[in-house]
């Protein structure tokens, strides 16, 4: 048997990692791409087979599970991610080859534990590939919830939040445009040039084709091809790599030339240079994260755009917040939450999270806005955002800093690119806007 095409071997091995040691994707991808010289073609397949696999998790098990003898959690990680990535590839990749990612996969799926793994694989895999399409789906669950959420490949607690929320069919909108692939969208650096003069050159440089975003003023979505840090003129710092919900919450923050603005959980800094971008690179900005890692790529990111007016500080925002007491017009919370608004990116988190998970990290929430008001002069700005949509981490977190902080009141904006919630509140949805999920609400203080 000949050796397993590169891109299905880095593929599994990524998908081993989520599984085994609960590692993000993206990471690890980023990891086994750069140990390996792989085609673009390749880098494309693996980043395909990857997302897609982790995206259709359970539903692809649901219907892998009668075509096998022994329970598939039973299994390895390695084999049951070759089984996984496999059937990804039969069900929704209409141009390769059945035979051959049933190769790849039974020379990819030795395990440590799982005796015959290779065998077993081949005659799940064999039996599933010989079934039609309209054979491929066995008897649902006998619960409706439980049953879409199986379909949509959702664990049944987050499908049964979201259809309490929001409704049947539209949790079901919600769900199915959390599992599509996600733009590339970018943010063209105005301090260099403008979104159609990006445009025109990522056409001439890299026979790529773009359009404007819907929303956010400087944004591109660009087609899919290659990697975009890999083109000359993001080496060039003329765009950073952000989705348009990303950007709309700085617009929402509205930081202004010549202010001392400060975002306080800063990496990678996607969103504080942007904020320094708005502010035509005058002012100042303050940049704080607890990890010394992260916050050199805040530093990396503004060398590249050619941003000069960040300062990165390390630590808490507890114990960084009262050097900077009543000094800043404007301050950003991008608190660190469940992402479960950014499932489209981060499809792993879906399979890693719990909804005990929601009250630990409003906790931490709690905390850092509450740290970060204090720094706010009279008449400035906060804004407190999450990639979230789940009301722990929103609403009962802002309702609870209001009611502590009498001083503060919301102060939603009176146009916006995309129409407020009533109560002034930004919620970015992907079934209906096309963005990642993200929440966001501002406050002035007035005393």
């Amino acid at each position: 048997m000949k050796a397993p095409s590169p891109a299905r071997a880095v593929a599994v091995r990524v998908l081993e990692r989520v599984a085994s040691d609960q590692a993000f994707a993206d990471l690890a991808l980023d990891v086994e791409l750069t140990r390996r010289v792989l085609s673009d073609r390749d880098v494309a397949l693996a980043t395909e087979l990857v997302y897609g696999t982790l995206r259709w998790q359970r539903y692809l098990d649901w219907v892998l599970a009668p075509h096998a003898r022994r329970k598939l959690d039973a299994l390895d990680a390695r084999p049951l991610a070759a089984l996984r990535m496999t059937a990804y590839q039969l069900v929704f990749l209409d141009r390769v080859p059945a035979f051959a990612a049933v190769n790849d996969a039974v020379s990819l799926a030795h395990g440590r534990k799982t005796t015959g793994a290779p065998e077993f694989v081949n005659a799940v895999l064999r039996s599933f590939a010989r079934r039609g399409t309209r054979e491929r789906e066995p008897a649902p669950p006998a619960d409706p919830v439980d049953a879409l959420a199986v379909r949509c490949s959702f664990p049944t607690w987050l499908a049964a939040r979201w259809i309490g929320r929001y409704g049947h069919d539209e949790a079901e909108a919600l769900m199915r445009a959390m599992n599509e692939r996600p733009p590339v969208t970018l943010r063209a650096n105005t301090l260099k040039r403008d979104r159609d003069a990006l445009a025109d050159r990522l056409r001439i440089e890299e026979q790529i084709g773009s359009r404007p975003t819907s929303y956010a003023p400087e944004g591109l979505v660009a087609e899919h091809g290659g990697r975009p840090d890999a083109w000359r003129a993001f080496i060039e710092g003329h765009f950073a790599v952000q989705d348009e919900a990303s950007m709309l919450v700085s617009h929402l923050l509205d930081p202004r030339p010549g202010e001392v603005v400060a975002d306080v959980c800063a990496a990678p800094g996607t969103k504080t240079t942007h904020i320094a971008q708005l502010m035509g690179n005058r002012g100042r900005v303050l940049a704080f994260d607890p990890q010394p890692v992260r916050l050199r790529l805040v530093d990396d990111s503004a060398r590249r755009l050619g941003v000069t007016i960040v300062e990165t500080a390390g630590g808490t925002v507890e114990t960084l917040a009262p050097r900077f007491a009543e000094q800043c017009d404007a301050v950003l919370v991008d608190a660190p939450c469940s992402n479960l608004g950014v499932l489209r990116r981060n499809p792993e988190v879906k399979w890693h999270r719990k909804a005990d998970d929601l009250a630990t990290s409003a906790g931490r929430q709690r905390e850092i806005l509450a740290a970060a008001g204090a720094m706010v002069k009279p008449g400035g700005r906060l804004v407190y955002a999450t990639c979230s949509l789940e009301p722990e981490e929103n609403e009962e977190v802002t309702l609870g800093f209001l009611d502590r902080r009498r001083n503060f009141r919301v102060n939603a904006p009176a146009t916006f690119p995309l129409t407020l919630e009533p109560g002034g509140r930004l919620r970015c949805l992907p079934h209906r806007h096309g963005t990642d999920g993200f929440t966001a609400l501002r406050f002035v203080r007035w005393a």
